[in-house]
């Protein structure tokens, strides 16, 4: 993959031949920025949590993980000075995101603002998600890598077609690759790659993510067939699917002859007001970032996975994905 490009991250830019092990879709902090304002969490405390993320960071550096991607986008609490404190210490090389992660409405700021509005004036979304990817999020030099959208239950409401459309438009300005939070139960990975595609958006550039929260064989090809990338990426979520499950899944769709299309992580997170850690030790334990090198690989490698079909997945997938392209 030499002079394949480079990749954005907290630290700056990474050769993509560089990146090595990747885990795609991750999280530092989960936050609420509001609620953290107001009510803080009684588990939170920013210096424990900095630290046990920089330690976290350092067992998967010994697992053999050099890059993770964190999606904690704008409505998840993100706060890049906080993160880079932990970049800053961590041999693993960190990837910020850009994006509105919303599953119906907008804040009312965006009801104001915007082409025909009260206010008026270009889509702050795209001057957003562009300038994140550009110039730097929120007044620091860390260059978002990754745009992130989300369907849920409800769908493309109006809200979430418009976060979709500007995340269309930043990614033809940047070409930096999208991903997405779907809701396997109603398959709406399919709308999702129809709304993207009539904005101009290639399914190869995009990570269809929750994927293996489906074991329907039939749906996950359909979404890979257009080639889009399917997101292995809930590895420990036991109480929305058992691993077992999403191994065999997993393994299933390998002998079918998607390595290509699939890439593999958690959706965990170090500290989450939404699960905190207390609820997480008690009712999904093996949700945490080293699950895949300590439970996932050996699983899938017993069930017939080869060494190329888990570096396609963790290596090769990854860095074909983050390098922008134009």
């Amino acid at each position: 993959m030499t002079g394949a490009g480079e990749v954005q991250t907290f630290t700056g830019p990474l050769d993509a031949d560089d990146l090595g092990v990747t885990l795609l879709h991750e999280h530092v902090f989960v936050g609420h920025t509001e609620l953290d304002l107001n009510f803080p969490h009684p588990e939170w405390d920013e210096a424990a949590a900095v630290d046990t993320a920089v330690a976290g960071l350092d067992r998967l550096w010994e697992l053999g993980v050099r890059t993770v991607v964190d999606l904690t986008v704008l409505g998840l609490g993100r706060d890049v000075a906080r993160v880079a404190k932990v970049a800053a210490r961590s041999r693993v090389a960190l990837v910020a995101s850009t994006g509105y992660y919303t599953a119906d409405v907008l804040p009312p700021y965006f009801h104001t603002h915007g082409p025909g509005l009260l206010v008026g004036g270009p889509d702050p979304l795209i001057e957003m998600f562009v300038g994140d990817i550009e110039k730097g999020i929120a007044g620091t030099d860390v260059r978002a890598g990754m745009l992130k959208v989300v369907t849920d239950r409800l769908g493309l409401t109006p809200d979430v077609s418009r976060v979709m459309t500007a995340a269309a438009v930043a990614h033809q300005q940047t070409g930096v690759p999208i991903t997405t939070h779907t809701h396997a139960p109603s398959q709406n990975g399919r709308a999702q790659l129809s709304f993207l595609r009539r904005h101009d958006v290639s399914p190869t550039r995009v990570i269809v993510g929750h994927c293996g929260d489906s074991d329907d064989i039939a749906y996950l090809r359909e979404l890979a067939d257009t080639g889009a990338t399917l997101g292995m990426d809930r590895f420990g979520m036991e109480h929305v699917l058992d691993d077992e499950i999403r191994v065999e899944t997993v393994l299933t769709l390998l002998d079918l002859g998607y390595a290509d299309r699939m890439v593999l992580s958690h959706d965990a997170a170090f500290f989450s007001r939404v699960t905190p850690p207390s609820w997480r030790s008690r009712h999904v334990p093996n949700w945490h970032m080293e699950n895949l090198h300590r439970r996932i690989v050996p699983m899938l490698r017993a069930g017939g996975a080869s060494e190329d079909d888990l570096e396609q997945m963790l290596v090769r997938n990854p860095a074909r994905l983050l390098v922008p392209s134009r």
